[in-house]
């Protein structure tokens, strides 16, 4: 038997008063507050990035259809910016996630399965 199995069998179930108390205590404000300050900032400002880019499609196509060289122009590389960014973010949330989040996390859960 594998030993994530053998530890998955030792685990006890927390009552529905332990999810409770857990949820009330400041150990979970913290999580949340650490999961929170991370994505709503990001997400915001990655909502105006993209309404920003939509925007200027609409509104200025001139600007966006400024050739850049190479058959490239500033809406395509806004474009592909955007996808950079998603990855960018991703990456950076799963670095912070892992430094931030994870412990706190890892913490409850060891306290409410034992």
């Amino acid at each position: 038997m594998s030993e994530a199995v053998a530890s998955a069998d030792t685990r006890r179930e927390p009552t529905a008063e332990e999810f409770i108390e857990m949820r009330d205590s400041q150990e979970f404000g913290r999580l949340r507050s650490a999961y929170r300050s991370f994505t709503f900032p990001m997400t915001v400002a990655f909502f105006v990035w993209y309404v920003v880019y939509v925007l200027a499609a609409v509104f200025a196509p001139d600007f966006m259809g400024i050739d850049i060289g190479g058959g490239w122009n500033v809406g395509l590389v806004f474009g592909l910016a955007q996808f950079v960014t998603t990855f960018a973010i991703t990456w950076v949330y799963v670095r912070y996630a892992n430094k931030k989040i994870e412990p706190l996390a890892a913490d409850i859960r060891q306290k409410l399965e034992g």
